[in-house]
Protein backbone atom coordinates (compact mmCIF):
# COMPACT_ATOMS: atom_id res chain seq x y z
CA UNK A 1 0.00 0.00 0.00
CA UNK A 2 3.21 2.65 0.77
CA UNK A 3 3.96 1.82 -2.77
CA UNK A 4 1.22 3.66 -3.96
CA UNK A 5 0.11 7.15 -3.18
CA UNK A 6 -3.78 6.37 -5.16
CA UNK A 7 -3.60 3.31 -2.63
CA UNK A 8 -2.93 4.53 0.73
CA UNK A 9 -4.66 7.93 0.07
CA UNK A 10 -7.73 6.40 -1.22
CA UNK A 11 -7.93 3.93 1.81
CA UNK A 12 -7.33 6.33 4.52
CA UNK A 13 -10.26 8.70 2.54
CA UNK A 14 -12.44 6.09 2.33
CA UNK A 15 -11.93 4.81 6.23
CA UNK A 16 -12.24 8.88 7.24
CA UNK A 17 -15.33 9.06 5.18
CA UNK A 18 -16.81 5.86 6.65
CA UNK A 19 -16.10 7.14 10.05
CA UNK A 20 -17.72 10.37 9.35
CA UNK A 21 -20.81 9.12 8.06
CA UNK A 22 -21.14 6.46 10.94
CA UNK A 23 -20.47 9.44 13.04
CA UNK A 24 -22.97 11.65 11.75
CA UNK A 25 -25.56 9.18 12.71
CA UNK A 26 -25.26 9.44 16.54
CA UNK A 27 -26.01 13.27 15.79
CA UNK A 28 -28.73 13.78 13.17
CA UNK A 29 -31.70 11.83 15.02
CA UNK A 30 -33.85 15.60 15.97
CA UNK A 31 -33.50 17.00 12.44
CA UNK A 32 -35.07 16.19 8.70
CA UNK A 33 -33.98 13.74 6.59
CA UNK A 34 -33.35 15.75 3.90
CA UNK A 35 -33.25 19.32 4.44
CA UNK A 36 -31.42 23.08 4.79
CA UNK A 37 -30.98 22.12 8.63
CA UNK A 38 -28.96 19.77 10.29
CA UNK A 39 -26.93 18.92 13.29
CA UNK A 40 -23.56 20.03 13.98
CA UNK A 41 -20.44 17.12 13.65
CA UNK A 42 -17.28 18.86 14.59
CA UNK A 43 -18.40 22.14 13.28
CA UNK A 44 -19.60 20.44 9.98
CA UNK A 45 -23.53 20.28 9.42
CA UNK A 46 -24.66 16.80 8.77
CA UNK A 47 -28.28 15.32 8.21
CA UNK A 48 -29.31 12.09 6.94
CA UNK A 49 -28.92 12.15 3.18
CA UNK A 50 -25.26 14.00 3.80
CA UNK A 51 -24.13 10.81 6.40
CA UNK A 52 -25.72 8.36 3.57
CA UNK A 53 -23.12 10.46 0.60
CA UNK A 54 -20.13 10.21 3.22
CA UNK A 55 -20.77 6.75 3.62
CA UNK A 56 -20.83 5.54 0.06
CA UNK A 57 -18.33 7.93 -0.83
CA UNK A 58 -16.08 5.88 1.87
CA UNK A 59 -17.02 2.83 0.57
CA UNK A 60 -16.45 3.21 -3.02
CA UNK A 61 -12.48 5.05 -1.77
CA UNK A 62 -11.91 1.92 0.50
CA UNK A 63 -13.00 -0.62 -2.11
CA UNK A 64 -11.27 0.96 -5.24
CA UNK A 65 -7.95 1.20 -3.06
CA UNK A 66 -7.29 -2.17 -3.83
CA UNK A 67 -5.66 -1.68 -7.27
CA UNK A 68 -3.45 1.20 -7.69
CA UNK A 69 -5.37 1.45 -11.51
CA UNK A 70 -9.01 1.87 -9.65
CA UNK A 71 -7.35 4.07 -6.71
CA UNK A 72 -6.51 6.40 -9.05
CA UNK A 73 -9.47 6.47 -11.28
CA UNK A 74 -12.04 6.78 -7.94
CA UNK A 75 -9.57 9.37 -6.22
CA UNK A 76 -9.78 11.64 -9.65
CA UNK A 77 -13.62 10.70 -9.80
CA UNK A 78 -14.60 11.72 -6.41
CA UNK A 79 -11.78 14.76 -6.49
CA UNK A 80 -13.80 16.12 -9.25
CA UNK A 81 -17.43 15.55 -8.00
CA UNK A 82 -15.99 16.82 -4.51
CA UNK A 83 -14.44 20.24 -6.45
CA UNK A 84 -18.08 20.35 -8.28
CA UNK A 85 -19.64 20.09 -5.15
CA UNK A 86 -17.65 22.65 -2.94
CA UNK A 87 -17.82 25.35 -5.52
CA UNK A 88 -21.40 24.71 -6.15
CA UNK A 89 -22.05 24.76 -2.25
CA UNK A 90 -20.49 28.40 -2.48
CA UNK A 91 -23.82 29.49 -3.99
CA UNK A 92 -26.59 27.27 -2.01
CA UNK A 93 -25.57 27.80 1.25
CA UNK A 94 -28.83 29.77 2.05
CA UNK A 95 -31.37 28.28 -0.79
CA UNK A 96 -33.87 24.99 -0.96
CA UNK A 97 -31.57 23.22 -3.14
CA UNK A 98 -28.99 22.60 -0.34
CA UNK A 99 -30.23 19.40 0.44
CA UNK A 100 -26.96 17.93 1.80
CA UNK A 101 -27.70 20.64 5.02
CA UNK A 102 -23.93 22.31 3.58
CA UNK A 103 -22.15 24.93 5.39
CA UNK A 104 -19.33 26.94 5.12
CA UNK A 105 -17.16 24.23 6.75
CA UNK A 106 -18.10 21.79 4.48
CA UNK A 107 -17.53 23.83 1.26
CA UNK A 108 -13.87 24.26 2.40
CA UNK A 109 -13.90 20.47 3.54
CA UNK A 110 -14.96 19.72 0.29
CA UNK A 111 -12.40 21.59 -2.02
CA UNK A 112 -9.93 20.85 0.31
CA UNK A 113 -10.61 17.02 -0.52
CA UNK A 114 -10.82 18.06 -3.72
CA UNK A 115 -7.15 19.55 -4.49
CA UNK A 116 -5.77 16.14 -2.26
CA UNK A 117 -7.73 13.68 -4.11
CA UNK A 118 -7.14 15.18 -7.57
CA UNK A 119 -3.47 16.37 -6.78
CA UNK A 120 -2.64 12.29 -6.06
CA UNK A 121 -5.02 10.87 -8.60
CA UNK A 122 -3.84 12.60 -11.72
CA UNK A 123 -0.06 13.31 -10.32
CA UNK A 124 0.41 10.13 -8.73
CA UNK A 125 1.56 7.07 -9.62
CA UNK A 126 2.15 7.41 -14.00
CA UNK A 127 3.02 4.60 -15.85
CA UNK A 128 6.45 4.39 -16.72
CA UNK A 129 7.87 2.71 -19.60
CA UNK A 130 11.15 1.55 -19.38
CA UNK A 131 13.53 3.31 -22.16
CA UNK A 132 15.12 1.55 -24.82
CA UNK A 133 18.42 2.18 -26.05
CA UNK A 134 18.77 2.89 -29.79
CA UNK A 135 22.37 2.44 -31.31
Amino acid sequence: MTQSPNRLVGAVFGVVYLLVGLAGFAVTGDVPFVGQEGSSLLGFEVNGLHNIVHLLIGAALLAASRKVSTAKGMNTTVGAVYLLVGVVGLFILDSSANILALNGADNVLHLGSALILLAVGLGADKATTPRTRTA
